[in-house]
């Protein structure tokens, strides 16, 4: 490498940001026990029952936390309020970030129950390629070649996970539910754009809690319909629930909108590819579930996914693209 080169390394380097990188990690984290919190809570309640409580006890928290955050600091620029002027499509926009989550959910959980979970997870964990799709298409955001080989390495890497029960399948019997399963991918794919969108006028909080109202809205007329029982019963289930409110979304899915000030959609949903093989880490120490040596050969795969999409620049915003985040 010659000098320049050197040069523009460490210059990438120095820029890169460490804050918004931490909070992506500790999102994913987060993240990767929401599995754990659904198990335990869908020993009593059903998927979307759970989904239903999961949202509005967020959208709770978040209401107190924001109201809270406001009585500081009202009406300063930098938090801006739905101003007049934009009070239609901000509005929009916010909204339209909660039913995607929403639907999101909805899709997923009924692909789970007309086709297999490896078909599933497969078809769901195609949502980076939607991210950065929907980037270039709608934004014009354009990533180098080195980030793009980093993220076809990274699903490959996913893809990993269930080849054993995907080679047992027989092709072509649970069509809907692959179909369901790849729709949510789309919707998951979208979401981060949206945040993305937001984050350059909304802080994190804000954000997060139009985002969960919405969802609790929409999925709470899914959840009447559809479940016997829309409430825990026990100690256990309001634990898993609670947990899965503060931990799954409040530090999950807060943090990761937090880090899209700074790093881009599509990078971040890249590493959101790490969740199932932590969670699988997750469920071999609190569950036994059996570990196989294709869970440890994806991770290390996924891991050099991640370390082509880190050290490629299309990662983090440009100054320009942030100066209003």
């Amino acid at each position: 490498m010659n000098a320049q080169g050197k040069l523009s390394k460490i210059q990438y380097l120095s820029s890169f940001p460490i804050d918004s990188f931490a909070a992506l990690i500790g999102s994913i984290i987060c993240l990767s026990f929401s599995p754990i919190f659904i198990r335990l809570s869908e020993m009593e309640m059903g998927p979307n029952a759970t989904a239903f409580n999961r949202f509005w006890i967020a959208a709770v928290a978040f209401g107190l936390l924001n109201n809270l955050l406001n009585v500081g600091h009202q009406k300063q620029e930098t938090e801006p309020e739905l101003n007049k002027n934009n009070l239609g499509s901000e509005k929009r926009l916010l909204i339209a970030d909660g039913l995607l989550l929403a639907m999101a959910l909805i899709a997923w959980t009924w692909s789970l129950t007309q086709t297999s979970v490896a078909n599933s997870s497969i078809m769901h964990n195609m949502a980076p390629i939607f991210t950065i799709l929907g980037g270039w298409l709608a934004f014009g955001q354009l990533f180098d070649r080195r980030f793009l080989v980093g993220m076809f390495v990274a699903i490959a890497g996913v893809t990993l996970l269930e080849v054993n029960d995907l080679l047992s399948l027989s092709i072509g019997q649970q069509l809907l539910g692959d179909l369901a399963a790849l729709l949510s991918a789309v919707f998951f794919g979208v979401h981060p754009l949206i945040a993305e969108q937001l984050r350059t006028k909304f802080n994190s909080v804000t954000i997060m809690t139009w985002s969960s109202t919405t969802s609790f809205l929409l999925l709470f007329p899914v959840a009447a319909i559809t479940e016997e029982q829309l409430f825990p019963s026990s100690v256990t289930g309001w634990f898993s629930v609670i947990a899965l409110a503060f931990v799954g979304q409040m530090l999950g899915v807060g943090l990761w909108t937090y880090c899209l000030k700074k790093l881009s959609s599509g990078f971040a949903s890249l590493v959101g590819l790490i969740v199932p093989v932590l969670s699988s880490l997750e469920g071999w120490t609190i569950f036994s579930e059996p570990l196989s040596f294709l869970t440890l050969v994806s991770f290390v795969v996924i891991l050099v996914g991640m370390y082509l999409a880190i050290s490629s620049r299309s990662a983090i915003k440009s100054p320009l693209e942030s100066t209003n985040s």
